[in-house]
């Protein structure tokens, strides 16, 4: 039972949905056996940290629901089913409650269907009130106006008025929005992806959309107006101007769009931003400490209140390489509480350590990093390589040379890391290790070094070997 459905879905359940579920349960309208009940609260008192008696023992919660009587497997398993789709429609229950749009819709083709044709106006009213009281923008918004429409136009075939009131033109025109956005919003995730994949994606007849787009006016609308400008920022890469009006309008309209929408958003933004600075645009550094201040101060960046330990871990390399080291400590102490439990440790020992890195209090660096092995692979890279340059910084050639090995067999080890990551921290302990053999003046060697550096691709902490040799040259 512990691996069951039910019981994962249960385990989720805090104090207050427990309470809630409870009450859905005990609703005549949604159940009449008692046994489900008392199969609920069975679960929830092993959840809670109650296993007396047979906790979640068949034989034992078959006493609870039948008692007297022999176990029954077949009747067991219809409980436990029957259990698991009740909790399933509160989960239902409760998203349909929290959105009093579908509510308003559903109303409206719920008249319809009786012909209650006293509320026919009274409700279509009170759906678009509903819909301007709206606090969001995004292409569900028009998505519900469509379907307010919708309903509206079903209302007046069922009284024979359409010869005398036609809302077709707002209703093509909300879908057409609709539609056109979220095509807009797919293909920019696809082009976003050949990043990183070489799949090819078909989305069908985005190019007439695109066209239409620039020769009508639907292009101000604002999901509209905001995914066309990821889109030019991803086939344009040159031209910054579409960035910095797709930057002022997540400034001005961030907060119209679902959270997690408006923070996919804001990635494909910095994303832009990350691929400036790899063409040699410096300046798009502070672009992206804004962009993620904007995040932080609309508190997009909260999803469930919790804050990414990647989020936490970018910020503070971008901060810190703009040389904002009191701005990175106070933003570490301000926010590692929004970090999940599981990572909060690591990530800020991590993070700390980087910012003695830049600030080259490298006896702390080492404190922080020297005993710890992080679990996630990417942290467990950025700590192997921060440490082999403080090891570098600080002369240590000793622990240096153990952990070029160390490192390599990590490397070596953990096949799951991709292999143009494997190959950067490898070249990155190569280039190393001939840094610590050129002495320094020694310029012939500096040459050679500097040519095969300049040759290799895929090379981490490319800017601090770049710093380190020159320093050998003064």
């Amino acid at each position: 039972m512990y691996n069951s459905k039910l019981f994962a879905i249960l385990q989720h359940f805090d104090k207050y949905e427990q309470n809630r579920c409870r009450k859905y349960i005990q609703s005549p309208y949604f159940n009449r056996s008692e046994e489900l009940l008392l199969l609920y609260e069975a679960f929830l008192k092993v959840i809670n940290g109650s296993k007396r008696n047979g906790g979640l023992d068949k034989p034992y919660l078959w006493s609870l629901l039948q008692p007297g009587a022999p176990y029954d497997d077949v009747r067991f398993r219809k409980y436990c089913s029957d259990l698991l789709k009740l909790v399933e429609g509160y989960l239902s229950q409760e998203i349909y409650e929290s959105s009093l749009i579908n509510k308003s819709i559903n109303l409206i083709q719920s008249v319809g269907q009786r012909r209650i044709e006293k509320l026919y106006n009274s409700s279509v009213r009170s759906a678009n009130r509903t819909l301007e009281k709206s606090e969001l923008q995004s292409s569900f918004y028009y998505l519900k106006k469509f379907e307010v429409e919708n309903r509206s136009y079903e209302l007046d075939e069922n009284k024979h008025t359409r010869t005398l009131r036609s809302n077709l033109d707002a209703l093509n025109d909300n879908l057409d929005i609709f539609y056109f956005a979220e095509k807009l919003r797919y293909y920019c995730a696809a082009l976003s992806n050949r990043f990183v994949t070489e799949k090819d994606y078909n989305v069908r007849f985005i190019h007439e959309i695109i066209q239409y787009i620039k020769e009508n006016k639907i292009g101000e609308v604002l999901p509209i107006s905001i995914y066309y400008r990821v889109l030019l920022t991803q086939q344009n890469e040159e031209e910054t101007k579409n960035y910095y009006v797709l930057k002022k309008l997540l400034e001005e309209h961030a907060l119209l769009f679902p959270q997690l929408e408006a923070m996919n958003i804001y990635i494909s933004t910095i994303n832009y931003c990350v691929r400036q600075i790899n063409r040699g645009n410096q300046e798009f550094l502070k672009e992206i400490f804004e962009l993620y201040e904007d995040l932080i101060k609309k508190e997009i960046i909260f999803l469930n209140d919790e804050l990414s330990p990647w989020h936490f871990k970018n910020l503070v390399v971008v901060a810190l390489r703009l040389g904002k080291y009191e701005w990175t400590e106070h933003f570490i102490n301000t926010y590692s509480e929004k970090l999940p439990l599981a990572f909060r440790q690591n990530a800020i020992s991590y993070n700390l350590a980087q910012v003695y890195f830049y600030q080259k209090k490298h006896e702390k660096v080492i404190e922080l990093l020297r005993e710890v092995e992080y679990e996630d692979v990417a942290y467990n890279l950025g700590s192997k390589a921060m440490l082999l340059a403080t090891y570098y910084e600080t002369d240590e050639m000793e622990p240096l040379y153990s952990l070029f090995e160390s490192f390599r067999a990590y490397l070596n080890r953990h096949k799951d890391i991709p292999v143009n990551r494997r190959k950067n921290y490898g070249n990155l302990i190569r280039f190393t290790r001939k840094l610590t053999r050129i002495m320094p003046g020694d310029q012939s060697a500096i040459e050679k070094f500097k040519k095969e550096l300049k040759e290799t691709k895929n090379v981490a902490s490319l800017n601090w070997l770049k710093e380190k040799l020159a320093e050998l040259e003064d």
